[in-house]
């Protein structure tokens, strides 16, 4: 095989790849997607009987290559996405890509029979197979269900469904979710305008949604409830909390959490009261009793959780206790903070804090004290986002009830995300 050029992820595209690429972005310009796929059923999946040779050939000589697993999934990527940037913008054809991915779902019991098969088709075979599994499948799942979203979704109750299936809520995951490495630079673009929409449509619900609540209550204070219950919302409830747990949050990240201050005033105070010139270890104190949850009136606060906070800023970056506050060191300090209270890695998904916290304080409270970080150190916000995603990767195969701890929190911090970074104002939100 000839080497013809390096995309842009540093790595060779080979003639033969460049030829299946090059076919497929020719067919999808005349063939409908049911055709399509079923080229591909019969190019990738049963891996003889494809109408066209030449690119029957260029597969067979890619897959007896010995191509690493990890080049394949990037070309099988590619390939899907070729065909799904095309169907994504019209209404009746990008069904179809949920029906792509069924192609792949459904393969994999019919590729884990294959013996009899010739040698390149068993190594066709396992190739496929290792791309179901690889991040870059999974992201394209996710991706399906974003773009095909149904209008009305009925998420009052608690499901058997997978967490998988609620990512079109929580468009601050998009990025991290619905991206891998080899994304290209089309698609991040694309992801990017989709997530903006999104954004835009649940505030503009959670805007219109809020103040219809607050006039009803105006009505029913002031003629009776029997009366507001004639003026039903516009607009359903924009979010997966009850009307309380969704008022309470609002009053929580919008309103004035001490009667006085909203957060974002808390964060503005602890900016301007924090000196160029004072040392690290002062700043560490000083961020202690900042975020440290005062009116929390919590057994588990106050003998479990500060003294474990109280000691993680004192390991955190110690060597430089004695030097000046910096914003790279307000940036560490932020991140760390974050790896503490949430997760690390995907490679160490352990929360333990992050689970007892929530069972202990409540979501609404956790997410409080996440958005305080933030607030102060702006710039760790995908950081943050970021965090969120490995767990919602994590768990994304369980079902909604079983993790339903999580989607509280995760719509907390929508709204959380929504009232302190978004268009939306909701300034008139008074706490009691």
């Amino acid at each position: 095989m000839n080497k013809s050029l390096v995309n842009s992820f540093n790595r060779w595209t080979v003639r033969e790849e460049q030829m299946i690429y090059d076919h497929l972005l020719s067919r999808v310009e005349i063939d409908e997607p049911n055709q399509l796929i079923e080229r591909l059923n019969l190019l990738f999946i049963e891996g003889s009987g494809y109408p066209d040779i030449e690119i029957s050939r260029a597969l067979n000589k890619l897959v007896i290559s010995k191509l690493e697993s990890q080049d394949f999934n990037y070309i099988m990527n590619r390939c899907c996405y070729i065909l799904i940037n095309c169907w994504h913008t019209s209404p009746q054809r990008k069904t179809a890509i949920n029906k792509l991915i069924q192609l792949f779902d459904e393969s994999i019991p019919k590729i884990r029979r294959v013996y009899s098969y010739s040698k390149s088709v068993r190594q066709l075979g396992d190739l496929i197979y290792e791309f179901t599994k690889s991040e870059q499948y999974l992201a394209l799942k996710r991706f399906a269900a974003v773009i095909n979203q149904p209008t009305e979704l009925d998420y009052n109750t608690q499901s058997s469904e997978p967490l998988r299936i609620l990512i079109p809520r929580y468009p601050y995951l998009y990025k991290h979710c619905l991206l891998s490495e080899d994304s290209s630079y089309d698609h991040q673009q694309m992801i990017q305008q989709i997530q903006a929409q999104k954004q835009r449509k649940f505030e503009i619900d959670l805007s219109q949604y809020t103040a219809h609540q607050i006039r009803l209550a105006t009505m029913a204070r002031r003629f009776s409830v029997e009366e507001a219950k004639k003026n039903p919302s516009p607009i359903a409830n924009p979010t997966l909390l009850s009307n309380r747990e969704l008022f309470a949050a609002l009053k929580q990240f919008a309103g004035k959490v001490d009667g006085i201050h909203t957060y974002r005033d808390l964060a503005q105070s602890f900016l301007a009261q924090t000196q160029p010139n004072q040392t690290f270890r002062s700043f560490k104190e000083n961020f202690y009793e900042y975020i440290t949850p005062k009116s929390l009136d919590s057994s588990y606060i106050r003998n479990q959780f500060n003294e474990k906070l109280y000691k993680q800023l004192q390991n955190t970056i110690p060597h430089s206790d004695d030097e000046n506050f910096s914003e790279f060191l307000l940036l560490r300090t932020c991140n760390q903070m974050l790896n503490f209270l949430v997760v690390e890695s995907p490679q160490k998904p352990n929360h333990f804090v992050f689970i007892d916290l929530i069972a202990n304080v409540g979501p609404t409270m956790t997410v409080g004290l996440l958005l305080k970080i933030v607030l102060i150190c702006r710039k760790v916000k995908p950081y943050l986002e970021k965090r969120f995603a490995i767990l919602f990767n994590h768990y994304e195969s369980c079902s909604q009830d079983g993790v339903f701890w999580l989607v509280k929190v995760l719509e907390n911090l929508n709204v959380a995300l929504s009232t302190n970074f978004g268009g939306v104002d909701l300034s008139f939100i008074q706490s009691p």
